[in-house]
């Protein structure tokens, strides 16, 4: 499976991060030719240092995508086939404090990213990573499609509506030509995974409240999001990847990545399940944040399944319990480059069950 990115030379953008992280390795494992460009781990650990991916990737460079001489450089110099832009300003609480950053970073930032890939004639496909939030979430019993309205409450979501509504715009106007490259967008859904320590996102609170000896406190114990194992969406992209380098035009737009329905859960009941699974650990409700965050959020992924062919693997609880197993791992000391690479082997044995069951 992902054959066709043996010896590939993929660019990554954000690879310092958490998604960027497993990514890396994930292509590292499947023979490509790796470069990553991001800014410095922002988290302590980080999983990029402590697992030392920068030594199993072809090339790991250290810049800003708003510094457009250096990512130019980069880019030009590697020569990639094919990009995948992960980097980002992630988080929705920060947005409010740094809206003026989010959006640099997340538009003007994914602008460059697109401006350089156009200008280096090897690329021949652009796999752009949005996330759920981009659409106008009235927050009712809604399953959101691709071709649903975009927007977004908070600065971070409007944002990555920005993002998704450019990245339209951009193909319309520029990659129209037969040979240009191939753009598509990829929403993902909350994903959760062994070695992100971010800050204001469920696990890491798990895992730092646990480690301190205090107790896991939660701000929004009803909301319900479409929690996944970082995996999931991680497959998608490399799936969809994969259409884009064939030359496949009828991938270049966005797909949903999550969960199936039945596993959209509440944060008190993923919190709880994670103090089961870790065996330790005491939920409490805290004070409720005065800031806006979207109380039931959720994908429909019927397009990625009957157009892509991707479908989720892990129940959430699977999920959980494979997050759990890395961090318990990780504190044990380890060797986490192999164990990380060891789930995403099992990952790709539950894929290709998938595919041998599609086949009779």
């Amino acid at each position: 499976m992902f054959d066709i990115y043996k010896n590939k030379r993929v660019f990554i953008t954000g690879h310092t991060g958490f998604k960027g992280s497993w990514l890396s390795i994930w292509f590292a494992s499947l023979g490509a030719k790796v470069c990553g460009y991001s800014l410095e781990p922002d988290t302590y650990p980080s999983m990029f240092k402590k697992l030392e991916i920068y030594n199993n990737i072809s090339r790991s460079v250290i810049g800003d995508i708003l510094d457009n001489s250096a990512l130019e450089k980069a880019i030009s110099k590697f020569k990639p086939e094919i990009i995948f832009h992960l980097a980002a300003q992630p988080l929705v609480r920060l947005s409010y404090k740094e809206p003026l950053l989010t959006y640099k970073t997340n538009v003007i930032g994914t602008l460059n990213v697109l401006e350089a890939a156009r200008k280096c004639p090897s690329v021949k496909a652009f796999v752009n990573i949005t996330t759920d939030k981009c659409y106008e979430n009235i927050e009712q019993e809604k399953y959101y499609k691709e071709d649903d309205p975009l927007g977004g409450y908070d600065m971070y979501s409007s944002s990555k509506g920005c993002v998704e509504i450019m990245s339209s715009s951009y193909r319309r106007s520029f990659l129209q030509e037969d040979g240009s490259m191939l753009l598509a967008t990829a929403r993902a859904g909350n994903v959760i995974g062994g070695g992100d320590w971010a800050l204001d996102r469920i696990i890491p609170d798990c895992i730092r409240a646990v480690h301190d000896n205090r107790n896991i406190e939660i701000r929004n114990p009803i909301a319900v999001r479409p929690w996944q194992h970082v995996l999931e969406p991680l497959s998608g992209y490399l799936l969809l990847g994969e259409k884009l380098l064939n030359g496949e035009k009828e991938f270049a737009s966005s797909f949903n990545f999550g969960p199936e329905p039945s596993n959209a859960i509440t944060v008190a009941e993923l919190a709880e399940k994670f103090v089961e699974l870790y065996g330790s650990g005491k939920v409490i409700v805290g004070e409720k944040s005065p800031l806006h965050e979207a109380g039931l959020l959720m994908l429909s992924i019927d397009k990625s399944k009957r157009v892509l062919g991707w479908q989720p693997q892990y129940d959430t609880e699977t999920a959980l319990r494979k997050t759990v197993d890395w961090y318990k791992h990780f504190y044990n000391n380890d060797d986490m480059y192999k164990f990380t690479i060891g789930q995403i082997k099992d990952y790709e044995i539950c894929m290709n069950r998938k595919c041998r069951r599609d086949a009779k």
